[in-house]
């Protein structure tokens, strides 16, 4: 009689819920689709802070409807509505790829969502496609015309492809980029080359004008 060693299989990563964060809930099935699309007016030339609650913490981001009233409207109109509550970081970056950002705001997790119902383009986009870090800028297709909801926090110096238009900056961290950084550490997850190791989820927010 023989005996056939079983194949042995690779474990599957467990995630790293960090110290101070709590799990992060189950992605949506089905996104909100706004019904009414942003106003720009409404936020041109005004400065906003949005309170970004995760399960880490919170993240305050400023942003710059002077610079970018298209992309502050929208992230005004979205995060009021609860659109991305909850909403998982689905994509962390590093030195394997020479971009260092934390991508967010698809609320299905993947990173392939259906979006919020409505497209815009691109503004504000840096000429040198430098993004220092501490910056809020949109996530996009190759299409100029994709920015909906996607959108990504540097957390070290990047520099990004000037062709086909940039990425649109629209605002900067201005508390919680400790938060940030931490997620950065704990480094992407092995068992897709692409999600946060440590999750970190979005779950509600609101912003305000400042002032």
């Amino acid at each position: 009689m023989t005996s056939t060693a079983s194949a042995s299989q690779t474990p599957t990563p467990t995630p790293k819920v960090l110290a101070g964060c709590t799990e992060v809930p189950a992605p949506q099935a089905a996104p909100q689709k706004m019904t009414t699309a942003p106003d720009i007016e409404a936020a041109r030339g005004k400065t906003f802070i949005a309170t970004v609650t995760t399960n880490c913490g919170d993240v305050t981001i400023e942003l710059d409807g002077t610079k970018a009233p298209a992309t502050v409207s929208s992230f005004v109109l979205l995060g009021n509505a609860g659109y991305w509550a909850p909403s998982p970081c689905h994509r962390l970056t590093g030195d394997a790829q020479g971009l260092w950002v934390l991508q967010c705001g698809d609320p299905t997790g993947t990173g392939a969502g259906p979006g919020p119902g409505y497209h815009y383009g691109i503004e504000n986009a840096p000429g040198d496609g430098k993004y220092p870090a501490g910056t809020v800028a949109m996530a996009r297709t190759s299409d100029p015309n994709s920015n909906g909801d996607q959108f990504f926090i540097v957390y070290k110096d990047t520099t990004l492809p000037v062709e086909g238009g940039g990425y649109s900056i629209f605002g900067k961290v201005t508390g919680g980029m400790d938060i940030i950084n931490r997620i950065a550490a704990a480094g992407v997850s092995p068992a897709d080359g692409m999600s946060p190791m440590a999750p970190i989820s979005i779950l509600s927010m609101t912003v305000k004008a400042k002032g």
